[in-house]
């Protein structure tokens, strides 16, 4: 047996007489993969298969760098030891998944004992518009200060394809106040392909846009302890058709939201400015109804602070102790 999956064999037995009888097995093979420890940066294309499982290990980020293309196999399971996987600006992610056979990133720990922030999650960084001061910002978590840089003049920036994508027990606090999402998207160009990706069990927000224009289609944000779209520093793409499912006992101190959406961390009104457009969306609070207990950290079904001009349209957001909460002068006129 070459291949994991389920075997059957059918065995038919006659005698003389013209009598018979089928014997029907089926058998279950499980081929033994190659665990493959990435524990040193991407500097030149690289294709990962489905046939291995690779560890991120080794240090806090791999990093893609170069310019070079990471290619994974539809199937291929990746597993952070905790490592994060930052693609950064010039390098590409080619995760084109297929319904059948997603692309998995998971923690490296048996399943069971698996839990929201084992390890970093994946950050995609690019080339497109941002509104911090001299057109570039910084990711948070405690990257490498250059390496960690997003932003630029492209808005048609192409950061490659995450499809058929599921993202799990990510978002790590690497800092103080410094912490990697399950999946972080900074300075994104609208030429990057974002679809069919889930995360679940996230460790902090389960999707963040810093800036960029990248546009996102079918995603899945559930049981992250944090906020589910969190949006900043000029995020103008847009996000159509997503699901947001809360675990009434996770919770994050700082108030988790299903969205929380700022221009930038000032409140200034810096271009480009924040204005991103959620279509097609349905929230799934944690208060199923008035006697539902749930975690007292939970806030608000959409958050809009500091100068974004964010909208929500077409959408059903429920299960939350406060729907909408405006804040800052500039979001209530924009509003």
């Amino acid at each position: 047996y070459k291949k994991s999956g389920k075997y059957t064999a059918t065995l038919t037995i006659s005698n003389a007489r013209g009598c018979s009888k089928t014997i029907t097995k089926t058998v279950e093979v499980i081929t033994q993969q190659n665990v493959i420890l990435v524990s040193s940066d991407i500097t030149v294309d690289t294709k990962w298969e489905s046939k291995n499982i690779y560890v991120l290990t080794g240090t806090a980020f791999i990093y893609v760098k170069n310019n070079a293309t990471l290619t994974i196999e539809p199937g291929t399971i990746i597993r952070g030891e905790p490592a994060a996987l930052v693609i950064t600006r010039g390098s590409k992610i080619i995760a084109d998944g297929l319904p059948n056979k997603p692309i998995v990133f998971t923690s490296n720990k048996a399943a069971g004992q698996r839990a929201p922030g084992d390890w970093g999650g994946l950050l995609m960084l690019g080339n497109a518009k941002v509104n911090c001061p001299g057109g570039e910002c910084t990711v948070e978590g405690g990257l490498d200060p250059v390496l960690g840089k997003y932003g630029g003049q492209n808005d048609a920036d192409n950061s490659g394809i995450l499809r058929y994508v599921r993202i799990e027990f990510a978002g790590i606090a690497f800092q103080p106040n410094n912490e990697t999402n399950s999946l972080t998207l900074g300075g994104v160009g609208s030429a990057t392909t974002i679809e069919h990706v889930q995360t679940s069990f996230g460790g902090d927000d389960a999707f963040e846009w810093f800036g960029g224009t990248v546009n996102g289609k079918y995603l899945m944000a559930y049981k992250t302890i944090d906020d589910m779209f969190d949006t900043d520093f000029g995020f103008t793409g847009n996000v159509q058709y997503a699901l947001g499912i809360s675990d009434p006992n996770l919770a994050d101190i700082s108030g988790s939201n299903a969205f929380e959406a700022d221009n930038d961390a000032q409140g200034s009104t810096n271009t480009p400015q924040s204005q991103s457009i959620f279509s097609n969306v349905t929230i799934i609070g944690p208060r199923e109804n008035s006697s539902s207990t749930f975690n007292t950290n939970f806030r608000r079904g959409i958050h809009l602070r500091r100068s974004t001009k964010e909208s929500l349209v077409n959408s059903i957001v429920g299960g939350f102790p406060t729907g909408v909460r405006l804040e800052s002068a500039n979001s209530e006129n924009y509003f």
